[in-house]
């Protein structure tokens, strides 16, 4: 099945994969219900996290492993008073030691072809990401590195619990890889391993990650990998609640 790599895109009836303009934020988007995707939280401004808390947010699911949590020269400050108002959840999708893990992603996951790999590798850190969002107060953002792969594994998954379209799913994958190389264009601080992509070069990625993604959603069955993996029936309702179903 070929998808699009235009913008847009409805699922059930409805538009999905809005972008938040929470101030500072990149790459952040609307998920389903009261769940939402981003980059490093460490890019919101305080007026972003004002904002974000209108939005009705009260619980932050860090995806990212322990060593890559830091803040930069270059990030807002932001007042320890305006923080306190969120829970964070460290909830790391991967184990960055594992030998396998890192031959497989070079440099890091980066791409959705190897996303059934991670949830083959760690079933049990994919389904601590999911028992957080069953038991997070409120809204709640969900954020890796970029808000691109980890963000969008995860991301697909709850789309996929959502009952949202294979286009919708593919779609917001590809919003988010639009996202994200849009920030490599205007980002004063060059990234270690990549670079603005021009439209020529990165349609082809469009369509062929979105085809991964795809293929992954359709293999991983996302009810049943986390029954299988520990979800119990009060939490799965706590979390297709948070999805708005």
């Amino acid at each position: 099945m070929t998808i699009p790599a235009a913008s847009g895109g409805y699922a059930n009836g409805m538009a999905v994969h809005r972008a938040m303009r929470w101030e500072g934020a990149v790459n952040a988007w609307h998920v389903a219900g009261d769940v939402y995707r981003m980059g490093r939280r460490e890019w919101l401004t305080e007026a972003g996290w004002r904002q974000a808390y209108d939005h009705g947010i009260r619980t932050v699911v860090d995806l990212r492993n322990e060593a890559e949590i830091r803040r930069r020269e270059t990030d807002p400050p932001v007042d320890e008073a305006a923080l306190a108002a969120f829970e964070v959840v460290l909830a790391p999708t991967e184990d960055p030691a594992n030998s396998e893990f890192r031959e497989l992603c070079v440099p890091y996951l980066n791409d959705p072809a190897s996303y059934a790999d991670n949830a083959r590798l760690f079933p049990d850190l994919l389904a601590g990401v999911f028992k957080a969002v069953a038991a997070a107060e409120g809204g709640v953002i969900i954020h890796c590195s970029a808000g691109r792969d980890r963000s969008g594994m995860i991301a697909a998954m709850l789309q996929d619990l959502a009952g949202h379209s294979d286009e919708a799913i593919v779609r917001a994958y590809q919003r988010s890889m639009r996202g994200i190389n849009e920030h490599h264009r205007r980002s004063a601080v060059p990234h270690p391993h990549e670079r603005f992509l021009p439209e020529d070069a990165l349609v082809p990625l469009l369509e062929s990650r979105g085809e991964s993604l795809l293929r992954f959603v359709r293999h991983v069955k996302t009810e049943t990998f986390l029954r299988h993996n520990g979800i119990t029936d009060r939490e799965l309702t706590a979390i297709l609640a948070k999805l708005g179903r």
